[in-house]
């Protein structure tokens, strides 16, 4: 995706029990599975300092959600009032990029596995960034 010399490519991709978005739960406290996050050779280096153990927040590109979508009733629950995108956390939105905090159990390679990723199978990857302490730990 470019515009106006932005680009965006993916890193890598989730590899997940989870097929389709109804069977995804919402948040990752609500059932998420364990799941793997598969890289491309060309970011191995980017992954060496990596442990089981960290904490990281994945950044993913939601390829299945809606993204002319600008208000949503929470949840789907349409006894709620319709509440702009921004506000929720829903996938569909202009930009449906995923943000999900996990931890990593395995590093093999091109392959880390996480706990507790609501992300469906296939979906790309874009970032991986630590979840950092206070200043005095980093």
């Amino acid at each position: 995706m470019t515009r106006d010399g932005y680009s965006v490519r993916p890193i890598g991709r989730v590899e997940s029990g989870l097929v389709d978005r109804s069977s995804a739960p919402r948040q990752a406290d609500e059932g998420a599975p364990d799941a793997w996050l598969v890289f491309e050779e060309e970011v191995r280096a980017g992954l060496g300092d990596l442990r089981a153990g960290d904490e990281v927040v994945l950044l993913t590109w939601l390829d299945r959600a809606a993204r002319d979508v600008l208000s949503v009733h929470p949840r789907g629950d349409r006894e709620r009032p319709a509440t702009g995108v921004f506000s929720t956390r829903s996938p569909d939105r202009p930009n449906p990029i995923g943000l999900h905090r996990v931890v990593i159990t395995t590093v093999d390679g091109l392959r880390l596995h996480v706990r507790n990723l609501e992300a469906i199978d296939g979906t790309p990857i874009l970032d991986v960034k630590p979840v950092l302490g206070p200043e005095s730990e980093r």
